[in-house]
């Protein structure tokens, strides 16, 4: 399963500071110049997850495999990107390949970074590479109309419908269209219909006033470089900063979770012959056999049924053992829709 979520913004917001902090090394050139990046940064970046590590010490499983999430550290867009300018349309393509956008936006103040506009503004800055990926999407659908006109005639009205919202300078996500028309239209590859959270960057000293604040859909407040100083801590003196912030967790971990949820994903792990526990990432409303292929493609091409259990009763029973023998194991067929949090053992024909 492609889980991809693109790191998005105009020059100089952070970007690259904040992939690096996400994968707790050096691997994006920061630089304090626009289009260091020019082919996107990826990096593979681990979803903490108590529920994975509770299961860990209480089967007394000591191999343990996190759900993850990949992520694209992308040049920064400017304003007539979608013209070309700043290498714009190279950009815009890797936008399309990624699942979902996190829009980081620059809130902080580092005179020694120019602003591309000469002055930190996080709205306007906002609104700029948000008319920069609608004229994009308005200039592709405006371009599919006239070359098929044999569209069909279903995809033809909802692309209209799109455009019409386009053309009002909104986003496409804002024509608020249902499952199947969007369906219709997926194959267009739009950049705003794609999920979005935006991330509003801040200077470290500022950025612990809004540590308690609850997050607002679908802003999310950090501070890159702070989340890097973080990760250059040891372990228990990583906690003990974190505990003087009002924290349980760091900002860039409740970032990561927030992408997690903002590409609709839940979770279901699997106990593989009580040596390795796993959480495995999969799209909310999806059914055991298609959870089977994730996992492994014989299990879904052998599957006979699966036995399923929710985390919490089998940390409480303590082994599948147990609840196998106490009857707490629920049996499933192919078409049952998974929960997030339960554990599943595929059953298969030998």
């Amino acid at each position: 399963m492609n889980l991809s979520v693109g790191i998005v913004g105009l020059p100089n917001v952070g970007k690259s500071t904040l992939f690096n902090a996400l994968l707790q090394r050096q691997v994006s050139d920061v630089a304090e110049y626009p289009f260091t990046t020019i082919e996107p940064n990826t990096g593979v970046v681990k979803v903490k997850d108590e529920r994975l590590d509770k299961l860990s010490e209480v089967l007394k499983i000591k191999k343990k495999v996190a759900a993850v999430i990949k992520f694209y550290d992308i040049a920064g867009l400017v304003k007539g990107a979608h013209k070309g300018q700043g290498l714009g349309n190279q950009f815009l393509g890797h936008i399309r390949s990624v699942d979902a956008i996190l829009h980081l936006v620059r809130g902080f103040s580092a005179e020694k970074i120019p602003h591309v506009s000469g002055r930190v503004d996080p709205v306007h800055d906002l609104n700029t590479i948000n008319l920069e990926l609608a004229l994009a999407d308005f200039e592709l659908i405006s371009k599919a109309l006239k070359e098929k006109k044999k569209m069909e005639a279903d995809k033809k009205k909802v692309l209209e419908k799109v455009l019409k919202v386009l053309e009002s300078g909104k986003l496409a996500m804002e024509a608020k269209l249902n499952s199947e028309e969007k369906m219709l239209i997926k194959e267009v590859n739009l950049l705003t219909l794609k999920p979005m959270l935006y991330g509003l960057n801040l200077d470290e000293s500022a950025v612990s006033g809004f540590s308690q604040a609850p997050d607002m859909p679908p802003v999310m407040i950090l501070s890159a470089k702070l989340e890097a100083e973080i990760n250059q801590l040891k372990e228990k003196e990583r906690k003990e900063y974190l505990k003087q912030l009002g924290l349980k967790e760091s900002l860039l971990d409740r970032l990561i979770k927030r992408c997690y949820k903002l590409l609709n994903l839940i979770t279901f792990f699997t106990v593989k012959g009580g040596k390795q526990v796993q959480a495995w990432p999969l799209e909310k409303g999806k059914t055991v056999i298609e959870a089977a292929e994730m996992v492994h493609t014989d299990f879904a091409k052998n599957f006979v049924k699966t036995e399923v259990i929710d985390w919490q009763e089998l940390v409480k029973l303590s082994s599948w053992g147990k609840a196998r023998e106490k009857g707490k194991l629920k049996l499933a067929g192919r078409d049952y829709r998974i929960k997030d949090g339960e554990v599943i053992e595929f059953i298969t024909a030998s």
